[in-house]
């Protein structure tokens, strides 16, 4: 699924008929398949962005198309799937019931072919089908949200921040699992992270956002082998460019 943004403004009403604007002529384009990486300082707009892209909300301006299909009619079509900060799993309903309910509702689309406890052996908790989610560690929630996000089918993966609660080595941990799968089965993604490094390790292309109002102030290509390792001069270099956009623009 290839993601186009054109010319997308978005503004927020304020107290006293003032306009906040929170997003200022964005074009981006994200090809199918591609992992991209979308970093900028608090406030820049970021998950403002996630939203429009989700059908949550209409950009003031602008157009988004998800392949042939609006946000709305992607969204209602089942073909996107959102990961946050917080796992939001059901409390009564075990992992596997978890998953489970995320394909009862998107059955529909056909895309999703495996059951629930496969996709649980997938991200490595097949012994945990029947844990329920407040006897599980963070990083097991966050492994059963995203298989529960695999389990749709989704042809794109809005992720917001998903690991960023996490502690360093079980954020490492996941997000070689996460590769292994999005390389597996191939979804287009659009992560939001505000770690540099996090971008670089995950990233086929790095979109660094300005303060507000946000617009893309660099597209960076990140053309290393995977894995990546965050200590070779390669890795450290597309580090430097990265945090030097981010420092000029604040």
């Amino acid at each position: 699924m290839k993601l186009e943004i054109c010319d997308l403004s978005h503004h927020y009403s304020g107290r006293r008929s003032t306009s906040i604007t929170a997003l200022e002529h964005i074009h981006l384009e994200i090809n199918p398949g591609e992992f991209a990486v979308l970093i900028g300082p608090s406030g820049c707009g970021k998950s403002t962005l996630l939203r429009i892209l989700a059908g949550l909300i209409k950009p003031t301006e602008g157009q988004v198309r998800l392949g042939e299909l609006s946000p709305t009619e992607a969204a209602a079509g089942k073909h996107i799937a959102w990961m946050a900060q917080k796992p939001a799993l059901l409390p009564w309903r075990n992992a596997h019931d978890n998953i489970a309910l995320a394909q009862q509702i998107n059955r529909q689309n056909g895309r999703s072919s495996l059951p629930a406890g496969q996709w649980l052996d997938l991200v490595g908790l097949g012994e945990f089908k029947e844990a329920y989610p407040f006897t599980l560690s963070g990083g097991m929630q966050q492994r059963v949200a995203l298989a529960r996000t695999l389990a749709t089918g989704a042809g794109l993966w809005l992720m917001d921040e998903p690991f960023s609660a996490l502690d360093d080595l079980t954020r490492e941990r996941l997000t070689r699992q996460l590769l292994d799968l999005w390389r597996e089965f191939r979804p287009t993604v659009l992560w939001v992270t505000h770690s540099i490094h996090e971008a670089v390790r995950l990233a086929d292309r790095v979109f660094v956002l300005s303060p507000r109002p946000g617009s893309i102030q660099l597209t960076h290509a990140i053309e290393l082998h995977r894995p990546r390792d965050d200590t070779q001069q390669e890795f450290q270099s597309h580090v430097r460019v990265l945090r030097k956009t981010l420092e000029l623009s604040i």
